[in-house]
């Protein structure tokens, strides 16, 4: 009798533990993997952001696609930081076929973006750079190889969404002008009343032509003993240049991810610690205070400078974070067919004209680039389809768009996302040229003008905002079930 209570006993002892594995096994786990790949190319590759091409005659610092996976249990993301100036789609597509491939994670999940860096190799043909066929290859491979490697490293994780404000080191490059402080544009127009970059202008500067966004926004990842995993974050400053020659950097984008590194005292972790900056709404926006005289300095100063005021506002502002075991993770993309601002034959004949006087031979005058570019844009097709895409972790929200986007934009989505806080990550899984606003179009200046560099149709930004409102609106919904 007391062996069969005994036998008994032990099978509901048994049951009941196999009850609570299951219980355990059906209770999703937060994991988070991080990692790097090199991107660095080899001496001799053209050189994006530049009108004239360059090539590149040594590696001041090495670039990186930093990437992050999470993984609610159910759903998983995947991010790429790139150190490049710009990444067509074939690349990105590319990528994320492989790395689908390798990990599993849908390509529909997964969010790919340019840092800006203008000293990193052409991977878009724009102005007189072009890219090495081979470079291109190499590049997705590295990218989805990336992705990948953070797959692998998924383990237990918490996550926070942090906020700093920066405010000194983002100045709106666009102003407004006098009248008949502006010449001429490459078209031989006289109608631009905003000038991108004026210099030490004086007197004839108005006002900036738009406001600036000083918010560093982030999100925090840590393993479950509270080991720095991962640091995302956004900041709208397109750049900051300011190298010696024509080094390969990774601008200050990739000194901030050290900085960070150092400060988080991960250096040596295994596996590795991997902090990255993605450019936020910066079409407009720089780091020139052009009020004030252009001060003399060393190659690479004035990145570090940067680089650590930002890293320096995130790690103060990571001493308030509340971080989440059980967030959960969704996704959603559209593509929007667009129309490419092409020019009239007539246009078209007078820029050939110009093109063919140079008789192949570098094309130095503005009048002489942008005739080039008018014959490049005349190849596009009447309309192209922008893909763009919104990821919710938790209630927070990251946008993506294919473009260099005018800071207002990306200050309209922060206000009206329904996820909140919500951020914007542009030059993402494509490059479409600079999005000003419509009232920008109309003002004139750099950005606006038709080339590669700008070319979609002057709503397009009213068009895109709409739909990546409604594609974050729309996660908000499906969160609350409605």
């Amino acid at each position: 009798m007391a062996k069969s209570r005994f036998v008994v006993l032990c099978l509901v002892v048994a049951l009941y533990g196999a009850v609570v594995g299951a219980e355990d096994a059906a209770t999703p786990v937060f994991r988070a993997g991080a990692a790097t790949s090199n991107v660095t190319p080899w001496l001799g590759v053209s050189l994006s952001g530049h009108m004239a091409d360059r090539k590149a005659d040594g590696v001041h610092d090495e670039l990186h696609a930093r990437c992050l996976v999470l993984d609610d249990g159910k759903t998983q993301l995947a991010f790429a930081v790139v150190d490049n100036c710009l990444i067509p789609r074939p690349v990105y597509d590319a990528a994320k076929q492989r790395a689908e491939e390798l990990t599993g994670i849908p390509a529909a999940n997964m969010m790919m973006s340019a840092t800006h860096t203008h000293t990193g190799p052409t991977a878009t043909p724009c102005f007189q750079s072009d890219p090495d066929p081979q470079y291109l290859e190499y590049l997705s491979v590295k990218i989805a190889d990336g992705i990948a490697r953070a797959a692998k490293n998924l383990a237990p994780a918490s996550i926070a969404r942090g906020s700093a404000l920066l405010s000194d080191q983002v100045f709106n490059r666009r102003w407004k002008m006098q009248p008949g402080a502006i010449g001429p544009n490459p078209f031989g127009q006289t109608t631009d009343t905003v000038k991108m970059n004026p210099g030490n202008a004086g007197d004839a500067l108005l006002e900036p032509a738009g406001p600036t966004d000083p918010e560093v926004a982030f999100l925090s990842v840590r393993h479950a003993d509270g080991r720095p995993l991962a640091l995302l974050a956004n900041y709208s400053l397109h750049y900051v240049g300011g190298t010696r020659g024509n080094e390969v950097s990774a601008d200050y984008f990739g000194m901030f991810c050290e900085r960070v590194q150092k400060e988080f005292g991960a250096e040596g972790q295994e596996p590795g610690f991997v902090a990255m900056l993605s450019n936020g709404t910066s079409g407009d926006i720089n780091n020139i205070d052009f009020t004030k005289s252009p001060e003399a300095r060393e190659p690479y100063t004035q990145m570090r400078k940067v680089a650590n005021a930002v890293a320096e506002a995130v790690i103060a502002a990571c001493g308030t974070l509340e971080y989440e075991s059980a967030p959960t993770l969704d996704a959603a993309q559209t593509e929007v067919m667009l129309g490419v601002r092409k020019p009239t034959a007539e246009e078209l004949v007078a820029a050939k004209a110009i093109v063919d006087a140079k008789a192949g031979a570098e094309m130095s005058t503005m009048e002489e680039i942008y005739a080039r570019e008018t014959v490049k844009i005349a190849e596009y097709p009447d309309e192209v389809s922008v893909l763009l895409q919104a990821f919710r972790i938790g209630d927070w929200g990251i946008g993506a768009i294919p473009c260099e986007v005018f800071v207002q934009i990306g200050l309209a989505i922060k206000a009206e996302s329904a996820l909140k806080p919500a951020f914007v990550i542009e030059l993402a899984n494509a490059y479409h040229g600079y999005l000003p606003t419509p009232e920008q179009h109309a003002w004139g200046g750099y950005e606006t003008w038709r080339a590669r560099s700008s070319y979609l149709e002057v709503d397009a930004a009213t068009v895109i905002q709409k739909e990546l409102l409604g594609l974050l609106n729309g996660l908000a919904e499906k969160r609350a079930g409605k």
